[in-house]
């Protein structure tokens, strides 16, 4: 089992910045790779960024340029920095993991919200 624990939401005017957070907890040995996906109202749930056990990284075109996923591995932590906000980011972001034996977690999910 692994938990999963988001953090770093709000509400954040257009072209500013917030920083998420995830922090995770449980069997993390066995985790293969870290995501973060975003839902807004009346749309399907999408893969915002993702980092994989060895490093690499994968972006939605979306956050290409705008948007940086990392960790910390000491504190078993992925974060989401996310820069120039527009209101179309505006959703509930989730973090997800999928561990090498395929089985897949979300966490709670945290409101971002961007307006004027």
């Amino acid at each position: 089992q692994v938990q999963l624990v988001e953090s770093g939401g709000g509400l954040v005017q257009p072209g500013g910045s917030l920083r998420l957070s995830c922090a995770a907890s449980g069997s993390i040995f066995n985790i293969y790779v870290m995501g973060w996906y975003r839902q807004a109202p009346g749309k399907q749930r999408e893969l915002v960024a993702a980092i994989f056990s060895g490093g690499s990284t994968n972006y939605a075109d979306s956050a290409k340029g705008r948007f940086t996923i990392s960790r910390d591995n000491a504190n078993d932590t992925v974060f989401l920095q996310m820069n120039t906000l527009k209101p179309e980011d505006t959703a509930v972001y989730y973090c997800n993991t999928r561990t090498r034996s395929q089985q897949v977690y979300w966490g709670q999910g945290t409101q971002v919200t961007v307006s004027s």
